[in-house]
C-alpha cells in the first residue's frame, strides 16, 4: 500500500512538473530533479527552487532534490524490464 501511494504522489509531481513548463517539461521527470538539473545548469529557477524544496523535504530526506535526480539518471524508479540490462 506504501509503494501504491508513492507511485500516485510521483505521478501527481511529474504531472505538475509537465503542467508548470506548458507541456515543455519532460513527462518523467520531477519537479525536484528538474531544480537540481536546472540548478546545475546555472538557471535562475533552479537556484531559487532547489533549496526551497530541499527545505520542504528536509524532515523526511537530506539532499532531497540531488537524491532525486541521482534516481531519474539511475533509471531506479523503473520497472525491472525497463533498466537496461548488462549481457
Amino acid at each position: 500500500m506504501k509503494r501504491r501511494l508513492l507511485n500516485i504522489l510521483i505521478a501527481i509531481d511529474q504531472l505538475l512538473w509537465v503542467l508548470l513548463t506548458l507541456g515543455n517539461g519532460s513527462p518523467d521527470e520531477t519537479i525536484s530533479a528538474a531544480a537540481y538539473r536546472m540548478e546545475r545548469q546555472g538557471k535562475r529557477a533552479g537556484r531559487v527552487l532547489r533549496p526551497l524544496l530541499d527545505a520542504i523535504f528536509a524532515p523526511l530526506e537530506r539532499d532531497h532534490c540531488r537524491l532525486s535526480y541521482e534516481s531519474e539518471m539511475a533509471g531506479s524508479q523503473l520497472p525491472d524490464g525497463y533498466r537496461a540490462r548488462i549481457p
